[in-house]
């Protein structure tokens, strides 16, 4: 008797349908992603492996020679007397851009948040730079930025001589933050605009009955509600700071002396001028653990600085 009903337990498992609902969705989901997990495989994990086993070699281009040598880039890297300017300039960059850009762009986007006639005219202009291609934006600001440009023109209208922006340890590191800030704020205001916009005027309207001034309702209420958009476009802002290459090549090719090289433009150096690869693929990972530890520790601190509505 036993035995039969385990017979009968065997064939009902044998004859059960392979394809049941579960795995057919399952399925379809595998395929759905498929060509998101391809192309992060092929254009991510890939690219980070062989630059990690390059940074382990010296591949010199010219004589075709590909050497193992260990750790030695690692090593070269750390007594490289050019790395820590090379990364107070990083900083100083990135801070600067951060700071300008994220500040500039939350105040424009104050100032367009308004029901006025004609605001969207106001939005386009300030958004434009963002579509404009960033080879010819660096190029005409470098025509304005040099000594006898149209920066120096207007100082001199009224009786002020300028300086040759492009040329000053100081002014140049400057005039490349500004240059990025007017780029890019543009994207940056969109995204808080489109936050300010999502804040319930109700909230506004309990906190103005209660006389709470205007700087205190924008301190107590429109930063809370947008910290995700403030913790957004910081992460963005960041990252492309560190990944800023094409300006800093165009403006000064990271002069005068090392005061804006940054570390992407000392990876290019080195790998691509001098055709150090391998020293080149070990500053490759420093940016990429900087870049990641950044990212890292901002999401980290979302749940200090971010107010998510229940």
């Amino acid at each position: 008797m036993a035995v039969a009903q385990d017979n009968a337990t065997l064939e009902g498992r044998s004859s059960s349908p392979f394809w049941t609902v579960a795995r057919r969705d399952s399925l379809a989901g595998f395929l759905f992603i498929a060509p998101q997990l391809i192309g992060i495989t092929i254009f991510v994990l890939i690219p980070l492996g062989l630059v990690f086993w390059y940074s382990l070699h010296e591949w010199n281009v010219l004589a075709n020679t590909f050497t193992y040598t260990g750790m030695q880039n690692y090593q070269m890297l750390m007594e490289d007397p050019n790395l820590l300017q090379v990364l107070g300039s990083t900083a100083i960059f990135s801070a600067g851009l951060v700071v300008f850009n994220l500040s500039l762009a939350l105040l424009l986007a104050v100032l367009l948040n308004q029901k006025l006639a004609g605001i969207t005219v106001f939005r386009t202009l300030f958004f434009s730079p963002v579509v404009v291609s960033l080879v010819a934006w660096t190029i005409v600001w470098g025509f304005l930025l040099q000594k006898n440009g149209g920066i120096n023109g207007m100082l001199l209208l009224f009786g002020l001589e300028g300086p040759n922006w492009l040329r000053g340890e100081t002014t140049a590191m400057i005039s490349v933050i500004v240059v990025q800030v007017f780029k890019n704020v543009g994207l940056n205001m969109i995204l808080f605009l489109a936050a300010l916009q999502g804040v319930p005027n109700e909230l506004y309207e309990a906190a103005r009955i209660d006389g709470a001034p205007r700087f205190k309702q924008f301190r107590r209420i429109t930063l809370p509600l947008i910290s995700p958009t403030i913790l957004l476009t910081s992460i963005i802002t960041i990252v492309g700071s560190l990944q800023v290459f094409a300006q800093i090549a165009v403006l000064t090719q990271g002069g005068p002396g090392l005061s804006t090289t940054v570390l992407v433009y000392y990876l290019y150096q080195q790998a691509f001028q001098f055709h150090f690869f391998g020293y080149g693929s070990t500053l490759s990972i420093l940016l990429f653990l900087i870049v990641a530890v950044l990212t890292f520790a901002q999401w980290q601190l979302r749940k200090r600085i971010v107010f998510y509505e229940s």
